[in-house]
């Protein structure tokens, strides 16, 4: 009886430092946007081929990161680079429906172990995506946005933006490149 009792205490012990340590790792996953775009839409973002980086001018303008700015790295999903190697923007076709964009953001951060100057990414701080889908946003010509914002200090993602009005914002922007239908990035020889 008295084992019985013990291992019930422990089996409760165990389950409470199990649900514990569930609610202390935040799953990015279970995250939507003010937009309706989920985080989960785009699981394996991370192995997307790299369309191409950035190095913003803006220093501090760059998501959360601090000045001096940060470093992006813009990768597509198969149908977006499928969309590039035919040619897109300059075969003047829309990109299509399926094809989807992810900007990856970090602070800027000095390598210190080469004998020369480098700068790497630092801390993450943001994670944007843009999705094509006609039918689902034709408000904003085709094109869905969604960012996330991660705090390194807290291991925790947050979606950014304070109502659907915050696609409506990026989509203003994107509208400097309609030619290119509304995409900035363009795809370098390699």
């Amino acid at each position: 009886m008295k084992l019985q009792r013990i291992t019930a205490i422990a089996a409760v012990g165990t389950s409470m430092i199990v649900a514990g340590a569930l609610v202390a790792a935040q799953d990015r996953f279970t995250l939507q946007s003010p937009s309706g775009i989920a985080f989960s839409e785009f699981k394996g973002y991370e192995a997307w081929q790299m369309i191409a980086p950035s190095d913003p001018d803006n220093a501090g303008g760059c998501g959360t990161a601090p000045a001096p700015g940060c470093i992006k790295a813009i990768l597509g999903n198969p149908a977006m680079i499928k969309a590039y190697s035919e040619g897109i923007p300059a075969n003047g076709k829309p990109v299509p429906d399926g094809a989807v964009m992810a900007k990856l953001e970090w602070a800027k951060k000095r390598h210190t172990a080469p004998p020369y100057a480098a700068t790497v990414p630092g801390a993450l701080s943001e994670v944007s995506f843009m999705v094509k889908d006609s039918k689902r946003f034709p408000k904003t010509d085709g094109w869905g946005y969604a960012t996330f914002r991660y705090d390194a200090a807290t291991d925790d993602w947050k979606a950014f933006g304070d109502n659907a009005a915050f696609a409506n914002k990026c989509h203003a922007c994107h509208t400097l490149v309609k030619t290119n239908d509304f995409v900035f990035t363009d795809y370098p020889k390699r």
